[in-house]
């Protein structure tokens, strides 16, 4: 039986990949500051919750013995310098130390569409950074660079669901980035096609993958798809750069994890689409679904209701 350790296995995309690498009789271990964290996964058979800092590299070499492959998940939207260095390069340059340590060289790794050296948001820049110290690292290595991720209990369409059963019309910046939105399992089964590794119809080995779905929409077009879908759709009233930024500055300056920060702007100066240059989720024999078809069973009228039951059949 395989084992992976997957780090970020309490988020969003772990919780997704965590139940298909269980019905794919793959051995998991997911670690997490706290255990409280992972309960939406803990439940699964062949999955074994760890305590422990992954940031510390003495403690992940031990939890990388025993392993055949490792899938880094681990990623941050909001914070200063030094928060996006820590989560987005340090991480990556210590979880390849502790690789070389262990001996586990398979290694999968979720990074972003748009990750770029010289990108304009610290995010991106930290985000290719880390794909860099990984890529010097000797391992087999797979990378994955989703465009924005949707997807039951998502933290996108549904946010701006609940807002618009709130405001009357919705201040939006960036309201004119185009977005090529990629559904949660679609990303997962891309992790899992990539650990596999088949070779068919090519292996992944070595390869950078965008991972986008099939429609590009802006980000005013999905606001006002997740309010039509969601309880109501309020009009959105585009934000010039400006004042969307001291929007962005309140936003940060509130309790709690923003709703928009000034560096989401500034990744939103370029439209978050597939640029071809990499392959994208057909070379991994994935066909990726509609936010057309997808969101109106988590977000309409139907949701709640186990409509994505024949989605989540594997594949």
């Amino acid at each position: 039986m395989k084992r992976v350790l997957v780090l970020g296995g309490t988020g969003f995309v772990g919780r997704h990949l965590c139940e298909k690498l269980q019905r794919a009789g793959w051995q998991t271990t997911v670690p997490t500051r706290r255990a409280a964290n992972a309960s939406a996964v803990q439940h699964l058979p062949r999955l074994t919750v760890v305590e422990a800092s992954v940031h510390d590299e003495a403690t992940l070499t031990r939890l990388l013995a025993g392993h055949d492959a490792v899938v880094n998940l681990v990623a941050i939207l909001h914070g200063d310098q030094a928060a996006f260095e820590r989560a987005h390069v340090q991480l990556p340059a210590t979880l390849a130390r502790a690789c070389q340590a262990s001996g586990v060289r398979r290694l999968v790794h979720v990074s972003a569409l748009g990750a770029q050296l010289d990108g304009p948001s610290m995010y991106q820049r930290s985000k290719a950074r880390g794909e860099e110290v990984l890529r010097s690292a000797g391992l087999a290595l797979s990378i994955l660079r989703p465009s924005v991720i949707f997807g039951d209990g998502d933290r996108f369409l549904n946010l701006f669901a609940r807002l618009q059963s709130v405001f009357p019309v919705m201040p939006l910046a960036g309201a004119g980035t185009r977005f090529q939105p990629v559904w949660v399992e679609d990303v997962a089964d891309a992790v899992l096609a990539c650990l596999r590794d088949t070779g068919l119809p090519r292996s992944s080995i070595g390869q950078t993958f965008e991972c986008a779905g099939p429609d590009v929409l802006t980000l005013g077009e999905l606001v006002r798809l997740a309010g039509r879908l969601g309880s109501r759709e309020r009009p959105v009233l585009p934000l010039p750069t400006a004042i969307g930024r001291l929007q962005a500055l309140a936003m940060e300056c509130l309790p709690g994890e923003p709703l928009m920060s000034r560096d989401n702007l500034d990744s939103m100066a370029v439209d978050n689409v597939a640029t071809s240059q990499w392959p994208g989720l057909s070379s991994l024999g994935i066909v990726p679904r509609s936010v057309h078809t997808v969101a109106p069973l988590y977000l309409g009228p139907q949701a709640g209701r186990g409509h994505l039951t024949s989605y989540r059949k594997p594949r």
